[in-house]
């Protein structure tokens, strides 16, 4: 499909005024389920890293739910949730939680020992051991666990939306795609996706540049 074809297809959602509308719709559909997922598994991550028994009692849930493709989850989500924002969120929530999970759990596994001793050593203990050496000492695997996290969430945002109302960037794909085969506004909306995408990454990525974290990267 030509180049200018594209451009003019954004240009009429924009003169339409639906551009704002789906990306925002879209943004805080990632957004939901993204910082929800990010509060549960960074917390559930250091504590199955720490803590053997519970690493022993919930990783095997975790690898037995992990691989389940969250498309598969549409139906249950729909009866849970009906035909609405909530469905959505959930599954993008259920693409992000687990490679949170994985990657802050990996990173508390591989703290050097020393770190610790040494903490303990000058009397710290406790939660304060965590804030001030487990959770910095992890930060570098728990970054790398949401950037992953989110280019997921963005990659079954077009499956997520197929069951929202009548907004969002997988709406206007689908709709698009049925609705007189509008494939000039469907590679449009993919466009938008990936271009959304690529700026959130660049964002998640600046946090590697943080002064706590430029001790765990060559440059």
């Amino acid at each position: 499909m030509p180049v200018w074809q594209v451009l003019a297809a954004l240009g009429e959602l924009a003169s339409q005024g639906l551009l704002i509308p789906h990306v925002v719709a879209s943004l805080a559909r990632v957004a939901g389920g993204y910082l929800l997922a990010a509060a549960l598994a960074i917390p559930l991550g250091i504590t199955m890293g720490w803590f053997p028994g519970a690493f022993r009692a919930l990783n095997p849930v975790i690898q037995l739910l992990r691989p389940i493709s969250p498309i598969a989850w549409i139906p249950l989500a729909i009866l849970w949730f009906g035909v609405g924002d909530l469905s959505p969120v959930f599954l993008i929530f259920l693409s992000s939680v687990f490679p949170m999970v994985v990657n802050t759990t990996t990173g508390v596994h591989t703290i050097e020992r020393h770190f610790i001793r040494a903490a303990q050593n000058f009397g710290v203990s406790g939660f304060k051991l965590f804030r001030l050496v487990i959770f910095p000492a992890a930060l570098p695997h728990i970054i790398v666990g949401m950037r992953i996290s989110l280019g997921v969430a963005w990659l079954v945002l077009v499956a997520a939306e197929m069951i929202a109302l009548h907004s969002g960037l997988g709406f206007l794909i689908m709709d698009s795609r049925n609705a007189g085969n509008r494939y000039d506004l469907v590679v449009a909306g993919m466009v938008l996706i990936g271009m959304i995408g690529l700026l959130l990454d660049g964002r998640v990525r600046r946090l590697e540049r943080l002064n706590q974290l430029r001790w765990r990267y060559g440059r």
